[in-house]
């Protein structure tokens, strides 16, 4: 154990810089500070004194540190950790993303006491990830924990086999195995092609792929009822360690990034190209606008890019989704109607309702539903296949009726109030009719009546007696 002498300065005990620990490119700085402290056979926490910190380090909900935690230093803070890592301030600069990122609790002064602050790191440089165990075992000598800023599309780890997972969720893995999944990394290495192309594109990659990535998610949460989906199953059981068991519903959500990977970078793909936007713009009626036709060419297209020529027609007939709101947009601009710019003309613009839920946020909702009498049930197996019928059936109603008002805005006034007034009208009940189905469904299902009054925003009363039966709207 390698001894603590306190400096003059300050005070603060601190060791000597006996030791080079080299950043890994994208590493958090509290990531650094883990290893320089096991490189120093100190716990992280003895280390950590060595800085004043003006606030608590941040956890989960059930009181564990969070592994995407961020820390914050000023000059003096900087300098030290400088010191003990035995690196140069501007080879730490070009290493970590956070590194000379300024906190108003923090003071500038270069004289200043070694000071620090803690942040939740995807709001300071983005979304953070964990590294390759091995790729730093064989730089650095040592099996350590590495934690660093890295997109999606850089989460292989081709050498050795790893699909690296987000360190923002409160659960044990840091990666999944993918050596038997050779697709998953010629996908990582396709999307560079993709990433050139939608720079030239003008449209920015982070962009792009957040736009594929929501319309793949979407497909991901249908896939349960696609009988002829047989890819994705395969690969989920293979990052499950060969079978997901009877915990496929947490390998659903820790693994869905990894396993939709490559078609997201088929979907991006597809989206930049020109061709595909000429397909769409066909599918409309182009000059003689017409309502898009569920067996239209795009879809096909589409389906057929990413391996599943049977997906066309379900992809087209997903109305309101990521997809056709970007079908939506190309239209709307190359006839010319989009208006002044702005998001509701911007093919890459996603929607709060579109963004694909999070690995961490997942997992926060099935740990609290499991916690409820019957909320832990799959919404299929607990929902009869005739009620969830009835309910896509009417959201998909509601979303067709609502789509059709986009280009009714034109002519006399009262045709134009009469129509709007009356389709909305019926849109509204539709939206009812399937708000009512889905409560009664949830309610049958098992979830307490007090959860679902309080998602619904109602008393458990009203709520009782408007489910009561014979009460539900007709089709």
């Amino acid at each position: 154990m390698l001894r603590l002498p306190e400096t003059a300065h300050t005070g603060i005990p601190h060791p000597a810089g006996a030791f080079r620990v080299v950043p890994v490119t994208g590493e958090t700085t509290s990531s650094l500070i883990h290893r320089v402290a096991a490189r120093y056979g100190l716990e992280a926490k003895a280390l950590r004194s060595c800085w004043h910190w003006r606030n608590y380090q941040p956890r989960h909900d059930g009181g564990g540190a969070r592994a995407d935690a961020e820390v914050l230093l000023n000059a003096a803070g900087r300098q030290l950790l400088a010191r003990l890592c035995g690196v140069e301030d501007g080879t730490l600069a070009r290493a970590l993303p956070s590194w000379r990122q300024e906190d108003a609790k923090l003071p500038a002064a270069e004289d200043g006491a070694p000071a620090a602050a803690w942040r939740i790191g995807g709001a300071v440089a983005g979304p953070v990830s964990f590294g390759c165990r091995l790729c730093v075992a064989r730089r650095t000598g040592a099996v350590v924990r590495v934690v660093r800023y890295a997109p999606e599309w850089e989460r292989v780890c081709a050498q050795h086999g790893r699909w690296l997972l987000d360190a923002d969720a409160d659960q044990p893995l840091e990666d999944l195995d993918v050596r038997h999944l050779p697709e998953v990394a010629a996908a990582q290495r396709r999307w560079t092609g993709v990433a050139r192309r939608a720079v030239r594109a003008g449209a920015g990659p982070e962009r792009v792929f957040a736009l594929a990535h929501a319309v793949v998610a979407r497909w991901w949460e249908q896939a349960l009822g696609w009988e002829r989906e047989t890819i994705w199953p395969r690969r989920l059981h293979q990052v499950a360690g060969g079978d997901a068991g009877t915990d496929l519903e947490r390998w659903r959500i820790v693994g869905r990034n990894a396993v939709v990977f490559p078609e997201v970078v088929a979907v991006a793909d597809a989206l930049l190209d020109p061709a595909m936007a000429q397909l769409a713009w066909t599918d409309s009626g182009a000059g003689r606008p017409r309502a898009l036709p569920s067996d239209g060419m795009f879809c096909r297209r589409l389906g057929e890019r990413v391996g599943r020529e049977w997906l066309g027609p379900l992809a087209a007939t997903d109305y309101g989704g990521p997809l056709t709101s970007w079908m939506g947009s190309v239209i709307r601009l190359r006839r010319g109607a989009g208006g002044p710019p702005g998001y509701d003309n911007d093919p890459w613009w996603v929607r709060q309702e579109h963004q694909s839920a999070t690995m961490a946020g997942q997992l926060r909702v099935l740990g609290k539903e499991k916690k409820a009498p019957g909320s832990g049930r799959m919404w299929r197996a607990a929902v009869p296949a005739e009620q969830r019928t009835l309910i896509t059936r009417a959201i998909e109603s509601a979303e067709e009726q609502l789509l059709q008002l986009r280009g009714v805005q034109t002519g006399p006034t009262a045709d134009v109030a009469r129509q709007l007034l009356l389709s909305l009208r019926h849109s509204a009940d539709l939206i009812d009719n399937a708000w009512k189905r889905t409560a009664l469904g949830a309610a049958n299902a098992g979830i307490p009546l007090e959860e679902v009054a309080q998602w619904a925003g109602m008393p458990a009363d009203a709520l009782m007696s408007m489910l009561a039966p014979g009460q539900e709207d007709g089709d």
